[in-house]
């Protein structure tokens, strides 16, 4: 019983983390697609951005599958 409250505070907190480097990469997104739609070339540090913020969503998802994953069996 301990061991799935645990797990729950854990998925809570990860899906938290996950919210927030949405928000994050967000910011970067609108400006790549502001720079895509006025035909410029989108700025460096916004692309940079928007990836290093995507790869870490990506973890953290791969991250939280583990721990739905380990609740489950349980």
């Amino acid at each position: 019983m301990r061991e799935k409250r645990i797990l729950n505070k854990k998925i809570a907190q990860c899906k938290a983390k996950i919210e927030a480097l949405e928000q994050k990469r967000s910011r970067s997104q609108a400006a790549l697609i502001t720079a895509i739609l006025s035909n410029t070339a989108p700025n460096d540090d916004d692309v940079e951005y928007f990836n290093k913020f995507t790869a870490e969503i990506d973890a953290e998802r791969e991250i939280l599958r583990g721990l739905v994953a380990e609740l489950e069996s349980l």
